[in-house]
């Protein structure tokens, strides 16, 4: 039995990691959870579950929530309260699925508390990949990827060695708009951005799907996960989703991990590694009746992100923190309408242009960095 702790319980990646729990009652016991606002999901989910903890990220729904489930366990809200579950005695393994660089300072408290970590949260390897991965060494941590992309490459490097590896290639859908040219792209609608054609995903990041931001964040993250140069790690567009990533050795042979698009398979083997447990319920992948598999190399004008992360992973210090907080808040004003599709790009390139560069910042640099950074792209939308 291995307890479980999971940070963002009510987004897309934290109900099907609890979907693999109630799969495997017999594997694994969730210990304590964390979410945001969605306190009716959180009430049902503390019902079910029954964790020793729950943290909720207000006051008042803590209030509430301790009126709704059994005393026995114990709530807790906001920073600190995010920070005791990551924590949590109990748990020997973090699930970290909340969205955005507010899964950093949970991460680097698990790391120092030892536990392995399921990383889902990109945004903390965006955000501050040299000390997370420094952390994570310092003290012995696993690091296991969630991504499907990471997860794919992490099981094509079983059994080999890294310094052997001439490329990582990381797949792309392409997102909700890969058929539109840029031109097209004026004027799309939210509503539009968020119907992805083969994933379910939580709405920022199918957002950063559409842009292929969220690609540019899996280079990156690759980049500190599989200690690789950028220059060997390559995207392939690929609109089936079938083929998650790819690994190239230095005799030119190419492993692929492949299977039908359902978020639960690399869920359940970072929860499971390095044993592999029956999915109830997910598809198999028969070939022949996929048919015809699409490839194409990505246009990095139509996808402007994936060409300002490749340049502000090179560029490494604080350019990322920026290329993160920046994307966050031009992300949320889409989502609300204040902005237009296109002017997400905008925002994001005035904020990296007039950011002067900190090589080496320390976790408190990388947050003032971060607080700044959404403070200007807020009044430039203003």
């Amino acid at each position: 039995m291995k307890n479980i702790s999971l940070l963002g319980s009510t987004g897309s990646i934290g109900t099907q990691t609890l979907d693999v729990i109630r799969c495997h009652p017999e594997q694994f016991r969730l210990v304590a959870l964390a979410a945001g606002r969605n306190l009716q999901k959180v009430i049902e989910q503390v019902k079910e579950f029954k964790p020793e903890l729950a943290v909720v990220a207000e006051k008042k729904d803590a209030e509430k929530l301790r009126t709704e489930v059994d005393p026995a366990t114990k709530v807790l809200f906001g920073d600190e309260g995010l920070i005791e579950a990551a924590i949590y005695e109990k748990a020997e393994f973090l699930m970290n699925a909340v969205v955005g660089s507010l899964g950093l300072k949970p991460t680097m408290k698990a790391i120092e508390a030892g536990k392995t970590i399921g990383i889902a949260n990109k945004e903390t390897l965006v955000t501050a990949g040299h000390l997370v991965t420094e952390h994570a060494k310092k003290y012995n941590v696993s690091l296991l990827p969630v991504d499907s992309e990471h997860s794919a490459i992490f099981q094509c490097l079983e059994g080999n060695k890294l310094k052997e590896v001439e490329r990582l290639i990381v797949t792309a859908s392409g997102g909700s708009f890969r058929e539109k040219s840029r031109s097209e792209l004026e004027g799309v609608t939210v509503k539009e951005a968020l119907n992805h054609p083969n994933w379910s995903m939580g709405a920022k990041i199918t957002i950063d799907s559409a842009t292929m931001m969220n690609k540019g964040f899996e280079i990156i993250e690759a980049h500190w996960l599989f200690d690789m140069p950028y220059e060997q790690i390559e995207v392939l567009l690929h609109k089936e989703s079938i083929i998650h990533s790819l690994v190239e050795y230095r005799d030119k042979s190419v492993m692929a991990q492949l299977g039908t698009p359902d978020m639960r398979v690399p869920i359940q083997y970072a929860m499971s590694y390095p044993r592999r447990l029956e999915l109830t319920g997910a598809e198999r992948l028969n070939l022949w009746e996929t048919g015809t598999l699409h490839f194409e190399e990505p246009d990095f004008d139509r996808y402007r992100c994936l060409s300002y992360a490749y340049e502000a992973g090179k560029t490494a210090g604080t350019m990322t923190t920026v290329l993160n907080a920046a994307n966050e808040v031009a992300v949320q004003k889409f989502l609300e309408g204040s902005i237009t599709f296109l002017e997400i790009e905008h925002y994001i390139e005035e904020a990296l242009e007039r950011h002067s560069i900190l090589s080496t910042p320390d976790l408190e640099t990388i947050l003032e960095v971060d607080r700044e950074t959404r403070a200007f792209v807020h009044s430039r939308i203003k």
